[in-house]
Order: structure tokens, then C-alpha cells, then sequence
């Protein structure tokens, strides 16, 4: 049983990394974006982003070195992080369950964490107690988040089952992906509970790190720990790997007010956008396939035709 589940968490670990950087080399290789023009920026000086303005305001703004507040940066991006501050604002209704759902995550991945460190401590007679205190602090730390994350996909199955507006674009794999968080992590519930005396689940982290192969793992347990590790290897590879494209949409796109500069890297880029051939669908664009963005911007817009 041991061998199978180590299997399983090394094999989860090293697809769930290959999946990030396959989507990370994606995101990276689309064309430029469009500017939103979206402000206040948080890296925005604090006289601009108090009203929600720019650097832009200031007079000749383009000869004057362009200012980075980074702490303002991280802390909005702990905000959303960790308090899903856009969920807030926009769909207050999906709050509760959505934060149900993402610190349960978070608390998951701070157990694991810690089994690991604890793992990785010498077996030395002064350090007994540390790799203790940290194997049972990931424990309750992993059943805590264990059961807000069924509880957050629970209450997520019933809004999108219940509510109209969440029904009509609800599809299949949607419901398929929360009913997979709610049977992984029922199954660690249910086998940490039932365990008894093997071993528990930051037992198994550690001896997965050591190569324990005499490790009694309870067989629900054992499930739990596979289906966690298929969950973990399968996330990259569906939507909800938009951890990753959140950083792209909001430091290359919503927070991007880098200015045009003669020669820069922003110039170059742009100039490679403009030779794509676009075949938009809609015909008052003209976009054929056989003329550039350069084209159709400088040419006349096509009649339109009447009926």
C-alpha cells in the first residue's frame, strides 16, 4: 500500500509542475494585449491612486522617470489572494462559499507543508519534539482545511444547481470538479478519522520524503492521499488553473501602464501585433485574413450593405 501511495503523491507532485509551466509558457507566448486603462494601479503613487488617478496627470509625464510602489503591488495582491477581494465586490452572493473553498486550499497546502518539514528534521533525540509538534500541527491544520473545502464545494454544487443565473452557463465539467474536491476530501476526512493506529496523514508525508515502505497506511486514508494527488496533477490542466492566468491578466494587463518608448521592447512587440492577419467574423471590420492590422486600420471601413 505504501509504495502505491508514494507513487501516486511524487507522480501527482511532478505532473501538477509540469502542467503550471506548460500553462505558464502559454500565457507568455500570447500576442500583446490591448491597454484596459483601468485605474487606480496599485504601484501607482499615492497622490495619483488616492483619487484613481496616473502618473499620466503630471505635465510632461513622459520625460519624468516612471515610479514602482511594489508594496502597494503585494498588498493587493494579498488582499485578493487571500480574501478574494474581487469576489467581494462583484458577487457578494458566491463569497461565503468561494473563501470556504480557497482557504481550505490554502490550509491544505500549509498542512502539507509542514508534514514535510517535520519530515526533513533529523532524527535527532533534541528534535524529537519539534518534528512532533509540526506532524500534529499539519494535522489538525489538514482536517480543518479538509472539511471548509467540502464545505465550500458543497455550497457551490447547490448554487450552481439552484440559482438561474449560475445554471445557464454550468456545464458539466464544472459540477464534475467540485464533486471531485468533495470526494478527495471526504475520503482524508473519513480516513483520518478511521485510521486508528496507522498512520495518519502527515505520517505519510514523512514517509513519503524518507522512503518509509513499512508505513501501515489505512486503505481510505490511502484513497484519500491518491485522489488528492490525481486532483492536484489534474488542476493545471482545466480552468481552474486561473491562479496563473490571474498574474498574467493582472500584471500584464490591468496594471500594465508601461509607456511607449522609441526602440523599447514595448514598441517592438506592438509592431509585431499590428502584421497579424485578423479573420474576424464580422464584416464592418474587414478582417479577411489577407490584410494586416496595419492595412485595415489605414484603409477606408468597408460599406456597409443595405437590405
Amino acid at each position: 500500500m505504501a509504495i502505491a501511495v508514494y507513487l501516486a503523491i511524487y507522480s501527482g507532485l511532478l505532473v501538477f509542475l509540469i502542467g503550471c509551466f506548460l500553462r505558464i509558457r502559454e500565457y507568455s507566448r500570447v500576442p500583446f494585449h490591448l491597454r484596459w486603462e483601468l485605474y487606480p494601479v496599485p504601484h501607482e503613487a499615492p497622490q495619483y491612486a488616492a483619487h484613481g488617478g496616473s502618473y499620466f496627470e503630471s505635465a510632461e509625464s513622459w520625460r519624468k522617470p516612471q515610479e514602482h510602489h511594489h508594496v502597494r503591488e503585494w498588498a493587493a495582491m494579498l488582499e485578493e489572494i487571500v480574501f478574494l477581494r474581487s469576489v467581494w465586490e462583484s458577487n457578494r452572493r458566491l463569497w461565503v462559499s468561494s473563501f470556504c473553498l480557497h482557504s481550505g486550499l490554502y490550509l491544505s497546502i500549509a498542512a502539507a507543508a509542514l508534514a514535510a518539514i517535520a519530515g526533513v528534521v533529523p532524527a535527532h533525540a533534541a528534535l524529537i519534539p519539534v518534528s512532533a509538534g509540526l506532524a500534529t500541527a499539519a494535522a489538525w491544520i489538514g482536517i480543518t482545511g479538509a472539511v471548509v473545502i467540502v464545505d465550500g464545494a458543497i455550497l457551490l454544487l447547490i448554487s450552481r444547481v439552484r440559482e438561474p443565473g449560475l445554471r445557464n452557463y454550468t456545464k458539466g465539467a464544472d459540477i464534475f470538479n467540485l464533486l471531485f474536491f468533495v470526494a478527495t476530501f471526504g475520503l482524508l476526512i473519513a480516513g483520518t478519522l478511521v485510521s486508528g493506529h496507522a498512520a495518519a496523514t502527515a505520517e505519510i508525508v514523512r514517509g513519503a520524503l524518507r522512503l518509509d515502505l513499512s508505513l501501515p497506511i489505512h486503505p481510505l486514508l490511502g484513497a484519500g492521499v491518491v485522489c488528492a494527488s490525481a486532483l492536484a496533477a489534474y488542476i493545471p490542466f482545466t480552468h481552474m488553473s486561473h491562479f496563473i492566468a490571474k498574474y498574467f491578466t493582472w500584471h500584464e494587463v490591468r496594471w500594465d501602464d508601461r509607456r511607449m518608448e522609441r526602440g523599447g521592447a514595448l514598441e517592438r512587440r506592438m509592431a509585431e501585433n499590428l502584421q497579424y492577419r485578423p479573420t474576424w467574423a464580422a464584416k464592418h471590420v474587414g478582417a479577411d485574413g489577407q490584410r494586416s492590422w496595419v492595412e485595415i486600420a489605414a484603409g477606408d471601413p468597408p460599406q456597409e450593405v443595405r437590405k
